[in-house]
């Protein structure tokens, strides 16, 4: 199997983590590739890719604890499939894990995770599943930044609007009864949002989605990896003022998820 060697040219500078806080969000597909006999496992060369953005937080979905029938096919090949769950495998020495399910299936699991080099405090989980055929989740953890809690939310939204917008709703009331009302929020994930239809509904939960000063949102399009031309994945945020944000692009990339990752550097507002 081809790793993939860091792309620190395609990165931003190496970030101390000093006056602002670096997050990054990314879809990892459940750390496999392609269908059928060329499926391939990329989650060993995701974990070089995580470790690249050199980020303090990085949101993650569709991650796997388990699955039966993936480790027993990969578990051939050259590197093989992760003895631990995927979330504490792509975690960077140093960082905190936290991860919980949104989805069982016949041989498996996948869920969010949160990667933080910040201290973690207790995780929250809420099911925001629309119908029987999406099974969705929330997973909130306070993070202690520089002595500051920020909490951090990381969301997968529905694959139809409807349920996009009621997900929204229950996102509303979870925030209510679990994040202070002062407190600095970063909600971050893969929202499925085809149509830039939520910016308004997130700004109503008094969210402003993360976009650099004159940034263009062409340049967040992280779907589909090859050919980017949807913004699918993002950050909101409360109390905190984007400076600037990057998607790390070429082949090495494309080929790990159908998603990019997104890249922000955030600072107090």
């Amino acid at each position: 199997m081809k790793r993939l060697q860091p792309l620190q040219s395609t990165l931003l500078p190496p970030y101390t983590g000093i006056s602002g806080l670096r997050v990054a969000t990314y879809n990892i597909h459940k750390g496999v590739r392609g269908v059928g006999p060329r499926k391939r496992l990329e989650i060993h060369n995701l974990g070089l890719g995580i470790e690249a953005l050199d980020a303090d937080l990085v949101f993650l979905q569709e991650v796997r604890l388990f699955h039966h029938g993936e480790s027993r096919r990969f578990d051939r090949t050259s590197f093989g499939w992760p003895a631990q769950g995927q979330a504490d495998y792509l975690a960077p020495d140093g960082y905190e894990v936290a991860y919980r399910t949104n989805a069982v299936t016949r041989q498996g699991e996948h869920g969010n995770a949160l990667l933080s080099r910040w201290p973690l405090g207790a995780v929250g989980h809420q099911d925001v599943s629309d119908h029987r055929f999406e099974q969705r989740g929330l997973l909130h953890v306070p993070v202690q930044w520089n002595g500051v809690p920020v909490h951090a939310v990381v969301v997968h939204f529905g694959l139809v609007h409807a349920s996009r917008v009621r997900q929204v709703q229950r996102l509303a009331r979870y925030i209510d009864q679990q994040v202070p009302r002062d407190a600095l929020l970063v909600v971050a994930g893969d929202f499925n949002d085809w149509g830039e239809k939520l910016d308004g509904p997130m700004a109503d939960l008094g969210l402003a989605r993360a976009l650099p000063p004159q940034g263009l949102r062409l340049q967040q399009a992280t779907f589909p990896s090859l050919a980017p031309v949807f913004a699918l994945d993002r950050f909101y945020l409360r109390g905190l003022a984007c400076t600037s944000t990057m998607v790390p692009r070429g082949i090495s990339w494309a080929r790990m998820s159908d998603h990019l990752p997104l890249v922000a550097e955030l600072q107090l507002a």
